[in-house]
């Protein structure tokens, strides 16, 4: 073989290896581009998932005198959902979501950016699945948001009996919790915060004999919180009662108790005014449609602007959503829907208490 014919072949083998090659890195990059493009519709499709809102109170209709479920689907999806806090500009909302048996519970937090709401996810300082983070309140400038949850102050890894915690707000995010301590929290158990607007705080205290729940304020004194009081029998109303909510004003608490009312069974929420003398008139049972007969709602809030009033309930499912036939298709769809047992979000017009209050005389 001449040394002509050699150097042919050669150069022939380095045309088919560049060609090889060639063709290899473009079936690499079409691969590589089509993984892109397939994780690039993947996040879309996530993103998607979540609606557009806009508007105030997550694009929500606003309701009239008759409670309506709020934002169903979106916030009262299927989970246990309760305890609402509303940043002082509408911009922030606070949520709590758990499972069934309080295995798990999460606060969520849904902001308005740049027109919309984000989809709701969990607050950075309340991911240890070691522990139970509920009922958020935030003082009323909104700089201080309060939270009761049952991790230890000592570092430890056993959870302990709940405790008010706080953080402080630090520009668009919040610093690190810190335990409120004594002498609010004790170790019976200490819940559901809820501020004036001069940080005076109502909580309710579980009583180390027996099993009932007492509802206490401790005035705000030098940035210091004073020595708690327990509230008076017209507060304390019924056999036990739970996670009473203030008024920015003082001027009333909400309460749901137990066994006010001989015919009612379960929670009812009533509603207490407060004198100028700082005494507490009697109880007064809310409305009949939020009222229902086997009560089972335990957490009150009203907006900012004190024109909405949510609430925690649990209710049936409504009998137009009820299928014609059962199948498993629709247990599994059940399990992600409002109504299925477990406690939904819902709200109303605040007019319903003015329409209580009691009229001042001329």
């Amino acid at each position: 073989m001449t040394s002509e014919l050699l150097l042919n072949l050669a150069l022939k083998s380095n045309h088919y290896a560049r060609q090889k090659a060639i063709t290899d890195m473009k079936k690499t990059l079409l691969i590589l581009s089509l993984l892109a493009l397939c994780n690039s519709l993947f996040a879309q499709s996530k993103t998607e998932t979540f609606p557009v809102l806009k508007g105030q109170y997550m694009g929500q209709k606003l309701p009239g005198l008759s409670p309506e479920l709020f934002a169903p689907n979106i916030i009262s999806n299927g989970l246990a959902n309760r305890d609402v806090a509303i940043s002082p500009d509408g911009k922030e909302m606070y949520f709590t979501l758990h499972t069934a048996k309080f295995e798990y519970a999460i606060i969520v937090c849904s902001k308005l950016v740049n027109g919309r709401w984000t989809r709701p996810e969990i607050v950075p300082f309340a991911t240890d699945s070691r522990y139970k983070y509920l009922e958020p309140a935030l003082s009323y400038d909104g700089q201080k948001l309060f939270f009761v949850s049952d991790r230890p102050m000592d570092g430890s890894n056993e959870p302990v009996a709940e405790d008010i915690w706080v953080v402080d707000r630090k520009n668009d995010s919040w610093g690190e919790p810190y335990n409120i301590g004594a002498p609010v929290n004790f170790e019976g158990g200490d819940f559901f915060p809820s501020l004036t607007k001069d940080g005076t705080l109502y909580f309710t205290r579980n009583e180390l004999e027996g099993r009932i729940s007492n509802i206490y304020r401790s005035r705000l004194v030098d940035g210091k919180y004073s020595s708690p009081e327990k509230l008076p029998a017209q507060i304390n109303c019924g056999t036990t009662r739970f996670n009473a909510y203030v008024s920015p004003d003082e001027s009333f608490v909400v309460v749901p108790a137990v066994g006010v009312e001989k015919d009612y069974r379960g929670v009812h929420y009533y509603i207490v005014f407060r004198n100028e003398d700082d005494t507490w008139q009697e109880p007064l049972a809310l409305s009949s449609e939020i009222n229902t007969p086997m009560g089972t709602g335990w957490s009150f809030y009203m907006s900012p602007d004190m024109k909405y009033i949510f609430y925690m309930a649990t209710k049936p499912l409504a009998k137009e959503n009820h299928p014609e036939t059962l199948s498993v298709d629709f247990l599994h769809r059940f399990s992600e829907m409002p109504q299925n047992g477990n406690s939904d979000i819902y709200w109303v017009d605040a007019k319903i208490i003015e329409n209580l209050r009691p009229q001042t005389k001329e």
